[in-house]
């Protein structure tokens, strides 16, 4: 495995801010001074608890205690290891790296699978959209496609590397063999179709997609890790799949269709007050929103939408409005999509157009541009008047059985959110459009959630419950985590505890104990090279979460050299005042006999009495 310098590292570090690494994965909003706040991407949230600290290089998540630098961030959001991680920074702020000399550097070899696939995909994208360029026949009829039949810009197409796969061509899979991938890359990337145990030569790697229009999926990261393909006249008759209109990408160790969103990763940079999310059903629905100037549109990946994508969407806004098409399917979609976006956090409105028979958001947007979206806006259903309207069309003659049973479908929605004050206002919209009055509603609803407790509602978790006391994240409240965030807060008082703190009367059973003690001994012995001497010292996943914790506490204005001084007070008489009884304890039992042994024990306290009366004190003076 190729080793990266230390100096190289440290250069890295420097040079990369990990507020710029983590803002591609979570929306940070300022939190005073150099920190910033967001929602946690390792666990669901809907109370911002994940901090980050520019000036000292740290994230922490007080909700779940996730920790670290900017190459922790990566390697955790995108499943790489160390060298594989601090290799996808590099890359992406174009830091050149440096390695240990006989390591080797980076080799096919010792690339992640995932790594692979990652660059098989770019290589695609870029090879499919050469094709859909190239001055061929297909070219030619792929580009009037595009502009005559879509009614899209060859700009938009080039925005977005639309491609085409061409019927019958090898020209990528030879290109993918030239660059000598892995036998396991190629067979798992799902860009074709292969045998087991079949040797891979290029006979062997038949393609998935032929004939078709490629459009390039990525994440919320932007690299392309999946396409979707749509049919053409082109198809041909011997492809698995020529009667399906689109064929995605099979999920692959880089593509997971259930936790990815069309267009995220460009649109969650427009997104914001006033700016919320438009969902879509389609890619190309989406394609049409960004061509008009609405830049926060996305698209789920296929018809249905899921949890773990409404999450991946509430960690940058939680405004989203549902854009379907006005069909029994679109409406169905729509329907089912409304709890899950409770559940996540999210405050839902349903895009409508006023007499509008059918309504399709590509075709709408085609014909009146964006103007369009301000008119459907005007039209818009809360939450509960589009449920309300789904369940029971017509209120105003429906029987009170048909509202029980409307009442209790809202109610299965409802119970999604966790908020009382939410369902309370949820229950006034439904009283107004049943016309059943809300004080039946709201005792129905308790029997309802009673009836229920035994099944899918739980009580919240409560581990998973905000960590507002760092030290005792790490199994300990204690004077040496005091010391501690004295140290990482001010070198002249961690150098002058190096000197007069002894090791012994520290206490390593727990996690502060243990790191004060080795940063002590390593200043006392190595002098203290500050923040990148912390980082090499960290050996656990508890101290790098126990040291991020402390350095996002605030250092107040105290007397710093005072505040030390009680700690090492503290610790004095902790070891101290037990060795001191134990003696006198030993005296008692002598009696008066003069012997040595009763010499050196009585020396023994009183030079322990000396000490306990002149604890020793740290000066900050320079």
């Amino acid at each position: 495995m190729p080793v990266i310098k230390a100096s190289s590292l440290r250069d890295l570090k420097n040079r990369v801010n990990i507020h710029d690494v983590v803002v591609r994965v979570v929306a940070l909003k300022k939190a005073g001074g150099n920190r910033f706040k967001g929602l946690c991407p390792f666990h669901a949230e809907k109370t911002p608890s994940f901090n980050v600290s520019t000036d000292k290089g740290f994230f922490k998540c007080f909700g779940c205690g996730k920790a670290g630098d900017v190459i922790n961030f990566v390697m955790e959001t995108e499943g790489l290891q160390f060298t594989e991680a601090v290799e996808a920074i590099a890359q992406r702020f174009a830091v050149t790296l440096e390695y240990e000399e006989g390591s080797g550097g980076p080799t096919k070899e010792t690339r992640s699978l995932r790594q692979e696939i990652f660059d098989i995909h770019d290589l695609a994208a870029d090879y499919y959209r050469q094709l859909f360029l190239a001055p061929t026949p297909h070219g030619e009829f792929i580009r009037n496609y595009w502009t005559q039949n879509r009614k899209f810009t060859p700009e938009l197409a080039d925005e977005f590397k639309i491609g085409f796969a061409p019927p019958e061509d090898s020209g990528l899979a030879a290109a993918l063999l030239k660059r000598k991938f892995t036998e396991d890359a190629l067979r798992q990337c799902g860009l074709f179709f292969t045998r087991d145990g079949a040797v891979l030569t290029l006979g062997a790697l038949r393609p998935r997609f032929r004939g078709r229009l490629m459009i390039p999926i990525r994440d919320h990261q932007g690299r392309v890790v999946a396409f979707t393909a749509r049919q053409l006249e082109l198809t041909p008759a011997d492809d698995p799949a020529r009667e399906a209109k689109y064929v995605n990408s099979p999920e692959t160790p880089i593509f997971t269709k259930s936790n990815l969103l069309f267009n995220l990763d460009r649109a969650r940079s427009h997104a914001g007050d006033g700016h919320p999310f438009v969902l879509v059903e389609g890619q190309l629905d989406a394609l049409r929103c960004w061509s008009v100037g609405l830049k926060t549109a996305i698209a789920p990946q296929g018809t249905s939408i899921t949890e773990g994508q409404l999450l991946l969407l509430r960690r940058y806004h939680p405004q989203v409005e549902c854009f379907f098409d006005s069909d029994s399917a679109g409406q169905k979609a729509a329907l089912r999509f409304l709890p899950m976006a409770l559940k996540a956090g999210l405050e839902v409105r349903f895009l409508m157009l006023a007499g509008a028979e059918k309504l399709d958001p590509d075709l709408l947007f085609l014909e009146r541009g964006l103007p369009a979206y301000e008119e459907v806006k005007k039209n818009s259903l809360s939450a509960m008047q589009f449920a309300c309207r789904s369940v029971l069309p017509d209120a105003a003659t429906a029987s009170a059985e048909q509202k029980s049973r409307a009442a209790t479908s809202l109610y299965e929605i409802i119970v999604q959110t966790d908020s009382d004050v939410t369902r309370m206002s949820f229950l006034h919209e439904i009283s107004l459009n049943l016309r059943v009055p809300p004080g039946a509603l709201e005792r129905d609803l308790r029997a309802f959630m009673a009836r229920q407790s035994g099944g899918r509602f739980t009580p919240p978790n409560p581990a998973a419950a905000p960590v507002t006391d760092p030290t005792v994240a790490s199994g300990a409240k204690s004077t040496e985590a005091h010391l501690l965030f004295l140290c990482l807060h001010h070198e002249m008082l961690l150098l002058a505890l190096s000197h007069q703190l002894p090791h012994e009367w520290i206490d390593t059973s727990h996690t502060a104990g243990r790191l004060l003690d080795r940063i002590l001994a390593e200043a006392a012995h190595n002098g203290w090279a500050g923040g990148d001497q912390l980082e090499q010292l960290l050996e656990t996943e508890e101290e790098k979460s126990l040291v991020a914790s402390l350095l996002f506490e605030v250092a107040g204005d105290d007397d710093l050299a005072k505040m030390a001084n009680e700690g090492l007070r503290s610790l004095q008489r902790r070891f101290l005042v037990p060795r001191q009884r134990q003696i006198e304890l030993e005296i008692a039992s002598k009696g008066t006999n003069g012997d040595a042994d009763l010499l050196s024990l009585l020396k023994q306290r009183n030079e322990i009495t000396r000490q306990l009366q002149n604890p020793p004190k740290l000066s900050l003076d320079s």
